[in-house]
């Protein structure tokens, strides 16, 4: 199974993982990283990829809110890293609940393919109710 990190904007992150928690009935296996609003983001990155050297067996997945935001940069500073020392790892953006609760219920091994579910998942839950009326 592949490791399932949120990196975001703080409090995103964690009320993600509680919903999740809400919805599936149970603490959900993944791992909160917040961005906090006054951490200068060269910390934050070597504070990640300290925390993926910790776990670097299997496959890493990380989910991130904005493309090109500070938690984006951070994450992927620190999944580069992690490369260096073979990790396989993936990072995919824009993260919703639709994707979040997708990695916890099919998690898969091949980081590459299980980016792609994801991605899927949260397109299919994006939908214009107003049609449905």
């Amino acid at each position: 199974m592949a490791r399932i990190i949120l990196v975001m904007h703080e409090p995103l992150g964690r009320a993600f993982a509680e919903c999740a928690a809400h919805v599936l009935g149970r603490e959900p296996q993944l791992t909160v990283f917040d961005v906090v609003p006054d951490e200068n983001p060269e910390v934050a990155a070597k504070r990640l990829t300290r925390m993926l050297a910790e776990h670097s067996e299997g496959a890493i997945l990380v989910l991130s809110d904005i493309f090109g935001a500070t938690p984006f940069n951070i994450a992927r500073k620190a999944l580069a890293q992690a490369a260096e020392r073979g990790a396989q790892g993936h990072l995919v953006t824009g993260t919703n609940l639709c994707m979040v609760l997708k990695a916890l219920t099919d998690n898969q091994d091949d980081p590459e393919k299980f980016s792609e579910t994801i991605r899927r998942a949260a397109v299919r839950g994006i939908v214009d109710a107003a049609s449905l009326v």
